[in-house]
């Protein structure tokens, strides 16, 4: 398994270890334009199960692969946090903000894989 979809496994399994649902993630890496080579999309319910998201992944994904975001935004409200690891961006999303950009649309081109809900 390359670095980079391990890295994307480790993202999903921290972002279900603080119940983050629907999870999508885009893959990027055929298209020529795109910043990085995954988008790993998921929703929380509150601005503040969104800070735990963000929070829990980022260290989840620290012990397990030894990787850290070069940049985490959007924390201060928590409607939308980006979590950028160069290769995965990773978007934790309120429902309605997330509806309001759709990035699974924006980035149609993209091979969309949608993780089950652990519930």
């Amino acid at each position: 398994m390359s670095e980079t979809k391990e890295l994307v496994q480790k993202i999903v399994e921290g972002i279900q270890e603080k119940k983050g649902y629907k999870i999508v993630v885009a893959d990027l890496s055929g298209i020529r334009e795109a910043i990085c080579k995954y988008f790993v999309i998921c929703q929380g319910n509150s601005p503040s199960h969104i800070s735990t998201i963000a929070d829990e992944t980022r260290e989840y994904v620290r012990k397990n692969t030894g990787i850290k975001p070069t940049a985490v935004d959007g924390l201060r409200n928590a409607e939308w946090v980006a979590m950028d690891y160069s290769d995965v961006i990773v978007h934790i999303f309120l429902p309605d903000v997330r509806e309001y950009y759709n990035l699974e649309h924006l980035w149609a081109d993209a091979k969309l894989t949608t993780i089950p809900d652990l519930d």
